[in-house]
């Protein structure tokens, strides 16, 4: 029997017509690119998403389920595609404006794109290889002067498109599994592969993440959203913020510790997401010069690598500003965990209580976890013994775009990660590392990660990348890469091993170290130790 309740569908048109409804007063402020600044409120946005509905379908031909591309920074246009392309019925791909022009030119032709909407800045990437793009009709210009030049064929301007279009649109009746977004993987083994997100996984991936026990957010929240839009939709959050009525920042290219300090105290942001590497570097700026007055920033939200215990100490202690460590992947919408305390930790002392938040956490609601061991069996939930992690859930991929990765999946239907992982008594989980990360030095294993989040926390290290490198007596031996706060800073090898002595045992400890200037990093700030793999391999680590 049938439950009696509507068919109300789940559809990012739900998102976009609730937050105007309700929150219609509630702002998006963009630091563009020239350093310029722009606001306006939800309720401006609206108007301007159905302006573009009417440009898409009647200027430009889209029809539901073509793919329309964003090659773009964080900004309030962007935001808009976001709801617009959805909102026909069409798919918003979000391109990786980082990756090889290689693996552009695949992801494109893959997707078979028929719009490009790009940032003015970032034209010239796309000149490069626009005659390699088989599907692409027309490139739409973002935030461009009329006297723009550009090869570019078929060009438009996104201004000049939405000018004479109507406000009045009628969002077309869509099925909430029909496709709304797509990212592809950052490719750093193989080819980049589709994840194909519906309006439903979408939808429920947002709602979830707003509750106190995950994200946290509500309407009293002014929000710094650092996560590149073209990094899995920005972790949700352009969606979460109009359900939240979360005010929205967005800063472009505006990224280096300086600029993001700087926002930070101009809008008073109280929360904000990104990856450890950025955090790191707002971290060592504000120790270096600490703001004159008070930042509103509350909490930070981490996920894409491990947060260390050292930076979540170092900002609580000295700025009052928490920490919060998820984890998540393209393939997971992105967010599947997060690590925050419970009433039953709060007798612990801090440094347990620091153990447990360094975690990548439990579970959300709607998404299932487990540890499987080498031999196909469920790992113990002793928060000890290891494994791959594996998870499923309703807004976890099934499949790959026009891709047949059954490797990829159990036969009983969940995703492997790939994740080195535990989880204890209480549903935490604790990412060990990559399994093509993991060292296995004279027989045993050991976690880069774990060195990597130890070394940090020396006061003179900034960044730390550990790999296992050949070795003749024990197979495979672990190297660090470091980067030093202050470059005129020396660190004697024989200090980093008594350092690292405190946590690890002998043979878990590197003897071999290398300093360098900048950690290789990935399209998304991973530190990418695929690249450093292959600097050291041919000897240019340095």
């Amino acid at each position: 029997m049938e439950g009696l309740m509507m068919n109300y569908p789940l559809t990012t048109t739900t998102i976009l017509e609730y937050g105007n409804s309700v929150y219609h007063h509630k702002k998006i402020i963009t630091y563009l690119p020239d350093g310029s600044r722009h606001e306006y409120s939800f309720g401006d946005m609206y108007k301007r998403c159905k302006k573009l509905a009417n440009a898409l379908t009647q200027k430009l031909g889209i029809k539901e389920g073509d793919m329309v591309g964003t090659f773009a920074w964080n900004h309030g246009p962007h935001v808009e595609l976001y709801y617009g392309i959805s909102g026909v019925g069409a798919v918003c791909h979000t391109i990786n404006i980082r990756l090889s022009l290689n693996q552009i030119e695949y992801i494109i032709n893959n997707s078979e794109d028929k719009v490009i909407f790009v940032d003015a800045s970032l034209v010239p990437l796309l000149e490069k290889i626009a005659p390699l793009l088989e599907t692409v009709t027309h490139y739409v210009l973002i935030n461009a002067p009329k006297d723009f030049s550009t090869t570019l064929p078929n060009t438009l301007h996104y201004e000049e498109l939405l000018a004479d279009q109507s406000e009045d649109f009628e969002w077309p009746a869509l099925n909430e599994n029909d496709a709304s977004g797509m990212c592809y993987t950052s490719g750093t083994t193989g080819l980049p592969k589709g994840v194909l997100y519906s309006h439903r996984s979408t939808f429920l991936h947002a709602t979830t993440i707003i509750s106190p026990n995950a994200g946290n957010f509500s309407n009293r929240d002014t929000v710094l959203l650092i996560v590149p839009q073209f990094h899995v939709m920005a972790w949700g959050f352009p969606y979460l913020c109009l359900l939240s009525g979360s005010n929205m920042v967005l800063p472009s290219s505006n990224l280096q510790p300086e600029a993001i300090i700087k926002i930070l105290i101009a809008e008073k942001v109280n929360k904000a997401n990104g990856v450890p590497t950025i955090w790191l570097g707002v971290y060592h700026a504000m120790k270096k010069n600490p703001p004159k007055e008070k930042l509103a920033l509350e909490e930070y939200l981490v996920g894409g690598s491990a947060l260390p215990k050292s930076l979540i100490e170092g900002f609580e202690k000295n700025f009052g500003i928490r920490g919060v460590q998820a984890w998540g992947m393209t393939e997971t919408s992105p967010l599947g965990t997060v690590s925050r305390l419970q009433p039953k930790h709060d007798h612990l002392s801090a440094e347990e209580q620091l153990a447990i938040r360094a975690k990548q956490g439990t579970a959300f609601p709607g998404v299932e976890i487990r540890i499987v061991t080498d031999d196909g069996t469920m790992a113990p939930a002793d928060g000890k013994s290891m494994g791959e992690l594996q998870i499923k859930g309703a807004w976890t991929v099934s499949s790959y775009f026009k891709t047949n990765n059954s490797e990829s999946f159990t036969e009983d239907g969940w995703f492997k990660t790939g994740d080195v992982s535990t989880i204890d008594e209480d549903g935490y989980m604790e990412i060990k590392d990559r399994t093509k990360d993991l060292i296995k030095s004279g027989g045993e294993w050991i976690s880069s990660v774990a060195l990597e989040s130890a070394l940090m926390a020396h006061p003179k290290i900034k960044e730390a990348a550990v790999i296992a490198i050949p070795d003749e007596k024990w197979v495979e031996k672990p190297l660090a890469s470091i980067v030093l706060v202050n470059e005129e800073d020396k660190i004697l090898e024989e200090e980093l091993i008594e350092f690292l002595s405190r946590d690890f045992v002998k043979y878990q400890i590197p003897k071999d170290y290398i300093f360098i200037k900048e950690v290789p990093k990935t399209s998304v700030g991973k530190f990418d130790k695929k690249e450093i793999r292959r600097l050291f391999a041919e000897g240019k680590l340095t």
